[in-house]
């Protein structure tokens, strides 16, 4: 993906036909090491081909693939017109509240 990204900044530069060195320059210029295997087999599957012409058939491709979300989630049970009943409180949520009390009285503090 570097090297793409490489050869893609030399042909929005100006450079219609950039070769292996040219990519190795701006790879070396950030200080990343190109892979000479993978940079070889991008320039000669690029070599002689027009950039804009390649970018426009991928995003022909690119917007048939399914990339949605399934959608947002279920909405909640609503209520009807009538007022609500306020909840009552748990027990659970009293006895939480009561440890992190009980936490407080052990002598020391976090930033003692």
């Amino acid at each position: 993906m570097k090297h793409l990204a490489a050869y893609l900044l030399l042909g929005l530069g100006g450079n219609t036909s950039p070769s292996a060195s040219d990519v190795k320059g701006v790879l070396e210029s950030v200080g990343i090491d190109a892979d000479d295997d993978r940079l070889d087999k991008l320039i000669s599957e690029l070599e002689g081909k027009d950039l804009q012409q390649l970018i426009s058939e991928g995003s022909t491709k690119l917007a048939s693939v399914p990339s949605g979300g399934g959608g947002g989630g279920a909405a909640g049970p609503t209520t009807g017109g009538g007022a609500v009943a306020p909840e009552e409180p748990k027990e659970e949520e009293k006895k939480e509240e009561e440890k992190e009390e009980s936490d407080e009285d052990m002598g020391f503090g976090l930033f003692d």
